[in-house]
């Protein structure tokens, strides 16, 4: 057994939609995941789908990053958790505007004590789930479309600003901290769902994001599709996104911990009072296609995916939204050796898949009609 197959990687939000997909890319890589989740937005199901992909039995607790006695628990079972990949949080735009103080308790309060674990039982390397919100209006500046690295920050709403918080405090502890090193990940429109179409996203409520709403209209549980806007200065008229599928964002991580992992062997291999040596190791990527689709061009691949056209109504824009969140993607593209290489087409092919098959998610009670 490799030590890499010894080593256990906490994963928490493990059971929510990007988690679950990066578990089962985890398993795949020869990995040992431990999913840690409050199932808040999320549901255990999840997990026993994610088994029966894998054809193998994956740790799971129900704890809160808040709860240091939960993740103790956790640690005592598996004191082989070597690194963990953050995914738990609230990430609703709109909500966060609403209640606000919430999001900053978990996304933000929450953070910092997983952070705190971690540096009880020494473990260093850490990949952070974060968004491109954290960017906020790129319009403002020349020459920033698509969006690198080194474009500035300013998020518009509170959960973008937990993130960017959050993103600080790791920077912060990392460059205190030598032994750590840490991937912030920061990614735009996530869609699609396994190919199996035994996993996927599963929102409880109204959706907040246009696939799973137009997922919605497709099977019949909403009306139609309301589109905000159709006087931006795109192609037709709708904002424009960078649409990645959450297979192709589940490799991202892997890869992110991947690099970690080399440069802590890096690190070790390096003289007593090495400058690099004085403080951790921390980074930001991308992870996008590079290539924008507007709002109108999702609707018609998926609708073709669908096989009919899908009903939406023009309405005016929302408070919020911007012209144009498309990633350049060549940071993560060369430094971490990993690249999206799924079409929209397959994403809305796979999207389909997962929503036909599961026009409730994975329990029709946990939905209201």
């Amino acid at each position: 057994m490799t030590q890499a197959a010894a080593e256990h990687v906490l994963v928490t939000g493990g059971a929510g939609y990007i988690g679950s997909h990066t578990v089962i890319a985890l398993v795949e890589a020869g990995r040992k995941p431990v999913i840690v989740d409050n199932l808040d937005n999320s549901c255990e199901e999840a997990v026993r789908r994610i088994e029966q992909i894998v054809g193998e039995k994956i740790p799971f607790f129900e704890v809160d990053i808040r709860d240091t006695n939960g993740l103790d628990e956790v640690y005592k079972q598996y004191p082989t958790i070597t690194s963990v990949l953050h995914f738990a949080g609230l990430k609703a735009v709109g909500e966060s505007g609403q209640i606000p103080l919430e999001y900053y308790n978990c996304n933000v309060a929450g953070s910092i004590n997983l952070l705190q674990w971690c540096q009880k039982h020494n473990i260093h390397n850490f990949v952070f789930s974060s968004s491109a919100t954290v960017y906020g209006d790129v319009t403002r500046f020349e020459g920033m479309i698509p969006i690198p690295e080194e474009c500035p920050t300013g998020p518009t709403n509170p959960y973008g600003r937990t993130k960017m918080m959050i993103e600080d405090i790791i920077r912060d502890h990392v460059r205190a901290n030598a032994p750590w090193n840490a991937a912030i990940l920061r990614y735009f429109n996530p869609m699609g769902a396994h190919p199996s179409g035994l996993v996927g996203e599963d929102p409880l409520g109204i959706p907040n994001n246009l696939l799973p709403y137009l997922a919605q209209v497709a099977v019949g549980r909403r009306e139609k599709l309301f589109v905000f806007g159709d006087d931006y200065p795109s192609r037709d008229g709708t904002p424009i996104r960078d649409y990645i599928h959450v297979c192709d964002l589940a490799a991202g991580h892997v890869a992110a911990l991947e690099k970690l992992e080399a440069v802590d062997k890096e690190r070790k291999q390096l003289p007593q009072g090495s400058p690099e040596l004085k403080h951790g190791f921390s980074r930001e990527w991308n992870l996008g296609t590079g290539h924008g689709s507007t709002v109108l061009e999702v609707v018609k691949a998926f609708s073709n995916a669908v096989g009919k056209d899908l009903p939406y109504e023009i309405t005016g824009r929302r408070d919020g939204d911007v012209l144009d969140l498309t990633a350049k993607p060549g940071r993560a593209n060369s430094e971490l050796n990993w690249k999206a290489e799924k079409t929209l087409d397959e994403s809305c092919s796979d999207l389909w898949r997962w929503t036909s098959e599961n026009p409730y998610g994975y329990k029709k009670d946990r939905h209201d009609k």
